[in-house]
């Protein structure tokens, strides 16, 4: 036997394992249901790269663990744990994201482009081509004004706040997460209300038309019509676009610190 040679206590190595693996399941999970990085343009190897380094650089930092046998059952309970926290974490930030491609599904069904459809290559779903529109000027506001960097810093502080072991999410968090659905509904609804009453408008003034002159092929005449208005309404409401996002964003990570607050 070489003198000198490094000897390591197997308990240690089991130790520093569990403690690696426990961050590293909670980030992969979030990575995995976080926009940008969880859709299918990202490969997996690179989603497990970024969850490994994030994991490295995080684990020394966390406060000690018991010595937790890596087979057992309770380190398969633990492992649940972290995967839920993290699903339920990426699950809030997909939610803002959708608040988006359920305004442009509104606007785009009023003013006659619900038939024009595409798939979406984050989701692989088909969506209306307004949605994607602006799935993807929200994804690029999103990586601009660095909310990924802020994403991965909620959960890396997620770690002091609600450390590994310290039990589920509370009930609270649970109903705070299952609330930020009828927020998505309210909040796409303002985001669409402008142009879609903009549009009802211009299709309520069609009806009278109707009326007053029944010889008239109004539907000859106002489906382009109402087409063009609509994406005159949608070029003027670009111009309030970025306020909106700031401040749906801003409440969306206000909520993800006030998780781990509850």
């Amino acid at each position: 036997m070489i003198e000198g040679a490094l000897l390591f206590d197997p308990a240690d190595l089991l130790k520093w394992l569990v403690h690696f693996l426990l961050p590293f399941f909670r980030i992969a999970a979030f990575l995995t249901a976080v926009p940008v990085f969880g859709n299918q343009l990202v490969s997996l190897r690179i989603r497990l790269i970024l969850a490994f380094s994030a994991a490295i650089l995080v684990f020394p930092l966390l406060p000690a663990l018991p010595v937790i046998d890596p087979l057992s059952l309770k380190m398969v309970f633990l492992i649940i744990e972290q995967l839920l926290i993290g699903l339920g974490l990426g699950f809030l930030v997909q939610i803002f994201f959708h608040v988006f491609v359920m305004a442009g599904q509104m606007i785009a069904m009023q003013m006659g482009l619900g038939f024009a459809s595409m798939i979406d290559p984050t989701n692989g779903v088909s969506v209306a081509v307004l949605s994607q529109f602006y799935v993807l000027l929200v994804t690029l506001l999103f990586l601009a004004f660095n909310g990924h960097l802020v994403a991965f810093e909620v959960v890396i502080e997620g770690f002091k706040f609600l450390p590994i072991g310290s039990g589920m999410l509370s009930q609270s968090t649970l109903y705070t997460i299952a609330a930020a659905g009828s927020w998505m509904l309210s909040s796409a609804v303002l985001l669409a209300l402008p142009a879609v009453t903009a549009i009802l408008i211009v299709n309520f003034a069609f009806g009278i038309m109707t009326r007053a002159a029944p010889q008239l092929n109004i539907f000859s005449l106002g489906f382009p019509f109402t087409l063009m208005f609509g994406l005159f309404i949608l070029w003027v409401s670009l111009a309030g676009f970025l306020p909106q996002y700031q401040q749906l964003s801003a409440y969306i990570f206000r909520l993800l610190n006030q998780l781990f607050l509850s």
